[in-house]
Formats: C-alpha cells, sequence, structure tokens
C-alpha cells in the first residue's frame, strides 16, 4: 500500500443507517483524481476522529479494496496551543 494526498470532498451521514451516527466520507485522490470512501473508524487521530470538508489528508488505499480508503491522517491540524491562550 502506497501512501496517497487528497482532500475530503464530501460526507454522506447516513453510512451507517438511519441514525447517520457514523458517516462516511469521500476523500479525492490528489494525483489521480479518484474518490475513495471511508468510515470514521479509518482516520488516524488521537481524541474525536472528526474530518472536515476540504481539509487536506494522507491515505492509504488497500490491494483488496481499491475504492475505500484506510489509514486517513488529516494534515491540518489546529495549533494545541491555541485552545490554551
Amino acid at each position: 500500500m502506497s501512501q496517497r494526498f487528497g482532500h475530503i470532498v464530501d460526507r454522506m451521514p447516513y453510512g451507517s443507517g438511519s441514525t447517520g451516527r457514523q458517516g462516511t466520507y469521500i476523500v479525492e485522490d490528489g494525483e489521480t483524481g479518484t474518490r475513495h470512501s471511508f468510515m470514521y473508524a479509518d482516520i488516524v487521530t488521537e481524541g474525536f476522529r472528526t474530518i472536515r470538508t476540504g481539509e487536506r489528508v494522507r491515505f492509504t488505499v488497500p490491494a483488496d479494496d481499491p475504492e475505500r480508503a484506510a489509514y486517513v491522517i488529516r494534515l491540518d491540524l489546529p495549533d494545541i496551543e491555541d485552545y490554551y491562550r
């Protein structure tokens, strides 16, 4: 699995049923333009696994499921020091 870079282009709130507690996200590969989907559990971070449309991310594409993104890492995390001023 090679690392890819892209940005979040959409969120579908009903990815996990009618309650929409676990949305499905769509990331567009910055090099190929291919779109891949992923769930919040694929977001690699400490704390809340939140991501916003437009954010830049790094991700991998599993060889056995080329339409899915995995190990999604946010690249534009806010500076934690801003919260403690």
